[in-house]
């Protein structure tokens, strides 16, 4: 038992034990009902799902208050918002790739529940390297913060091209060096096919390259997302937890919003702001130490620029907007 109380990556073991038994449980409950029967998922039962994990995300922040005090639970909680808001913008590119390979939405789910699994491995891995990276070099939390403040400007000035799957390096570089079947295979990500000579050999079909897209777009918004959390706080608990709680309700929440997604034009400059807003708290109080901006204002902050994107959005549809 003593063995549960020692420090593992600055939390005591009982603590990761807890955090990866309630992930695991939702794997499961995923994997083993959830996905058991390919169908279709309506939007009642994604809302749901939805705001199940979002409870389920929020509820966990109780558990870091009891365990690492109120400031750390502010910080989980300014972390879950961030990402859980970034996570639209996956949502877009998500829907786009399926348009383009033509996944029906029975498999969507499959692709998703993989792709996810994918990136909680991908996300601990970068948080990882970037809990070690500021242990050793405290100033790189500094880089972190300007790449905020850059790509808070960048959202707000700069209009971004359409995701354009075709067009993608990644995209171009397996459709030269993979066989990929021309129509999909029912869920399967390979199958075993002849070839022009008769020979059997693998194949990858669309839904292989549709969950590949899906992990790479990821790991490209993970470049934001990471450094956001980061900024926040430097405990790898809460960096890791906020970030994979938002993410374990991404496919349901992909269901309830893909459709919608394009409506909450005014969202992205609220994004952005509070990237900013990040960025500049913490180069602040590197430039003058006896600033600070407590954790209960900078989660107050990003619950009213959220909210404030949501609601402009609502009112003002995007094609109002030009």
């Amino acid at each position: 038992m003593e063995m549960l109380n020692e420090s593992f990556i600055g939390k005591p073991l009982y603590a990761w034990i807890i955090f990866f038994g309630v992930v695991f449980s939702l794997l499961i409950f995923d994997l083993g009902v959830l996905s058991k029967k390919q169908k279709k998922i309506e939007i009642k039962e994604s809302i749901f799902l939805s705001l199940f994990y979002i409870l389920i995300g929020t509820a966990y922040s109780i558990w870091i208050y009891y365990m690492s005090g109120l400031e750390s639970a502010e910080n989980y909680l300014t972390g879950y918002l961030i990402e859980k808001s970034l996570s639209l913008d996956n949502i877009f590119v998500i829907s786009l790739i399926f348009s383009y390979f033509k996944i029906p939405p029975q498999y969507q789910h499959r692709v998703l529940f993989w792709g996810i699994l994918g990136v909680l491995i991908l996300r601990g891995v970068m948080i990882s390297m970037g809990a070690v990276l500021i242990h050793q070099f405290e100033w790189i939390l500094y880089i972190f913060a300007i790449f905020l403040v850059l790509t808070g400007l960048k959202m707000l000035f700069i209009k971004e091209s359409d995701f354009n799957v075709q067009n993608n390096p990644l995209f171009r570089l397996l459709s030269s060096c993979l066989r990929i079947t021309p129509a999909l295979h029912n869920e399967r990500f390979i199958v075993r096919l002849k070839d022009k000579t008769g020979k059997m050999k693998l194949w990858a079909t669309p839904l292989l390259l549709a969950l590949i897209l899906i992990e790479s777009a990821d790991l490209i918004f993970a470049i934001d997302s990471v450094p956001a959390i980061f900024s926040i706080t430097t405990d790898p608990y809460v960096v890791y937890t906020s970030n994979i709680f938002a993410i374990l309700g991404l496919r349901a929440l992909y269901f309830a919003l893909s459709a919608a997604i394009t409506q909450f034009h005014y969202l992205k400059y609220a994004l952005a702001l509070i990237l900013i807003f990040i960025g500049i708290k913490v180069l602040t109080h590197w430039i003058i130490p006896t600033i600070t901006i407590s954790s209960t204002l900078s989660l107050g902050i990003t619950v009213g620029l959220l909210m404030g994107g949501i609601v402009v959005s609502l009112l003002k549809p995007q094609e109002d907007s030009h």
